[in-house]
């Protein structure tokens, strides 16, 4: 086995040895998935014969691979919440593990129920009606069988970590012994009724409540176990099956939320974010952040704050080619960073213009979030909005190192030499070969060459071949690379499989109508934008974006285009709004990331954060205001 996989699940006994088959498994599927893709390009571009198998191969590769890395993302404890309340708590041990017993037991709840029960029901039905798939002849039966797998996985990990809950928060033993005498027998057992057609079909969408009861429980069940502290993925699944339990029944519930998981990962298009974010995690390792950050020294050092605004420009570029703002702020604040304070920066600034500069990667392409917004929207064009999000992306770019640069004027701080024009060209020459890669990629895709998931697979070939010329990546980190890809990945498709049953059920107790009626009481277009982007702001304080854009897209966006808003307009809108979530407490993960790098603590930062606020707010104030900003190169382009 490889050494760095091994030291990823180090833990001893059973635990370690599940642990090491999941990864081991999600290292195969992804690697499979990479192939898979692969070859399907070839076969289109090379052989001039397109493979008739990769495309269903491929769906099926990714719900394994989205179910098995979510187990593997429960043991290693790295599935997104809210956890305000338990970090409240620390103080008081035994009020955390009794907490901890609750937050656990949801995740137990929902492994057992969903997964294993309801996902074992879909297997069962399909099988029975002999269901196959069309190109490959694969029954479904053993496609949807990694739900009750990956189900019994999580289980296993969610009964570790309420034995240790248990043990730490267990009440003496006298009094336990008084409880247990005090008890009473448990009711009689009712039988189950099996598993028939008429079942699935009776969750049709006209059996449902659709009226206020079902949206008052489904709101409300969702709220109480966001903020206790459920994992957002488990609340957004216990909070469906609860709605949907109040017209169909608990079995049939059951199996439809778990064959409305599988089938929302059935999809080639969202294959485009395993290997995005794979691509991101070669370019990162690969010491191309480096070379970004030399050409930017030399275009901009020599201006006042010129270290900011290389940070800055810095994080744009390589936050564009990675996809992804934590890699950004990790990459760019570690490397920038402590030569700011060796430059005489105040650290706290420093780390400020790092959090908010790296958001922009998720408005410039290639955009993780852009892809999961036209997922959720019903499928706004992928390609109109990575051309939307360049002049926004450039746009708050702009206005961050308007801030920055005013800020370092009035404080003195130096500047860099100015590069002579032949240093200029040679590190323009070395970081030549990552900025192609956004030309290939946002070139291929605009062009009709070839799908936003099959212009990833490209990314990822293309990353890798850099990674290795570089020497930055050695055959031996592959595994572990792609581990690290898959746990990423994992979570973003399990928010996916959950918001999906959502959405529909959300869409059949009319809440998104519900939420309309209510906003136009708001005569003025405007009114209802300020509203929404004010409601958005608040959301993004307290979840992260992947999750905040799934549930309140299909909210939001009817009333957006009622109003005459176009789609992607409205997606770049969001997704700049919630990238503002990603910088302040208690809950950004771009926050945290940069506070880590900068060795420094969220309190100093925030006070360097508000004027960098101020500018990303201005800018989202005037996409908003001015729809051009995004319409306009889609429009040029045809799109």
């Amino acid at each position: 086995m490889n050494e760095p996989l091994l030291r990823s699940t180090s833990d001893g006994g059973l635990k370690g040895a599940v642990d090491r088959v999941i990864a081991w498994a999600c290292v195969a599927l992804m690697a499979a998935s990479v192939v898979n893709v692969t070859w399907q390009v070839l076969s289109r571009f090379v052989l001039g014969s397109p493979s008739a198998f990769t495309d269903e191969l491929a769906r099926f590769l990714l719900i394994w691979l989205g179910m098995l890395g979510a187990a593997y993302a429960v043991g290693q404890r790295m599935h997104l919440a809210i956890d305000l309340l338990p970090r409240a708590l620390d103080s008081r041990p035994r009020a955390r593990a009794a907490l901890g017993l609750v937050l656990q037991g949801s995740v137990l709840l929902f492994a057992l129920g969903v997964m294993v029960y309801g996902g074992g029901n879909l297997v069962r039905l399909v099988t029975l009606l002999e269901q196959r798939s069309a190109a490959l002849g694969v029954s479904l039966g053993a496609v949807y069988s990694v739900l009750p797998l990956a189900g019994a996985a999580i289980a296993f990990y969610a009964l570790l970590a309420l034995g240790a809950h248990v043990r730490v928060g267990a009440p003496p033993p006298g009094r336990l012994r008084r409880r247990r005498l005090h008890s009473r027998a448990p009711p009689p057992r009712q039988p189950r009724p099996p598993v028939t057609l008429a079942l699935l079909q009776a969750a049709a969408p006209d059996a449902l409540a659709a009226d206020g009861t079902a949206i008052v429980v489904l709101v409300a069940t969702f709220a109480l176990l966001l903020a206790l502290g459920v994992r957002v993925a488990f609340a957004i699944g216990l909070a469906t099956v609860a709605t949907m339990m109040l017209s169909i029944g608990p079995t049939a519930a059951l199996t439809t939320v778990a064959q409305r998981m599988a089938t929302g990962l059935d999809s080639f298009t969202l294959l485009a974010i395993p290997f995005f974010i794979l691509a991101g995690q070669l370019m990162n390792r690969g010491g191309i952040a480096t070379r970004l950050i030399d050409l930017a020294k030399s275009l901009l050092g020599p201006l006042p704050g010129g270290l900011a605004f290389v940070n800055v420009l810095a994080s744009m570029l390589f936050g564009a080619i990675s996809g992804s703002a934590v890699a950004a702020a990790s990459a760019i604040g570690s490397t920038v960073g402590p030569r700011m304070v060796e430059e005489g920066y105040d650290r706290d600034f420093a780390a400020a213009v790092n959090i908010t500069a790296a958001t922009t990667g998720l408005v410039i392409p290639p955009s993780n979030v852009l892809i999961i917004y036209s997922l959720a929207s019903g499928g706004a064009s992928i390609a109109a909005l990575f051309l939307a999000g360049y002049m926004p992306g450039l746009l708050v770019g702009t206005m961050l190192m308007a801030v920055a640069g005013a800020i370092a004027w009035r404080r003195g701080y130096p500047t860099e030499p100015a590069a002579p024009l032949g240093v200029i060209a040679r590190r323009f020459w070395s970081a030549l070969p990552s900025l192609l890669l956004l030309v290939v990629v946002i070139g291929g895709i605009v062009a009709g060459v070839f799908t936003a998931t099959e212009a990833a697979a490209v990314a990822v070939l293309y990353a890798g071949a850099l990674a290795f010329a570089y020497r930055g990546v050695r055959v031996r980190d592959l595994p572990q690379i792609l581990l690290d890809a898959t746990s990423t990945t994992a979570i973003v498709l399990l928010l996916i499989a959950v918001s999906i049953a959502m959405s529909w059920i959300m869409a059949y107790v009319n809440l998104p109508q519900a939420i309309a009626g209510a906003v136009s009481a708001f005569e003025h277009p405007i009114a209802v934008f300020l509203l929404i982007n004010a409601v958005l702001l608040f959301v993004g304080v307290f979840m992260d974006m992947t999750p905040a854009i799934l549930i309140f897209t299909p909210i939001f966006l009817p009333v957006a285009v009622e109003l005459g808003m176009d789609p992607v307009h409205f997606g770049i809108v969001m997704v700049l709004n919630l990238c503002i979530g990603l910088c302040t407490p208690p809950v950004g993960s771009v926050l945290f990331v940069g506070v880590g790098v900068a060795e420094t603590t969220i309190a100093k930062v925030v006070r360097p954060l508000l004027p960098m606020f101020v500018a990303m707010l201005l800018a989202l104030a005037l996409v908003t205001a001015f729809p051009g900003l995004s319409l306009w190169l889609p429009s040029l382009l045809g799109y």
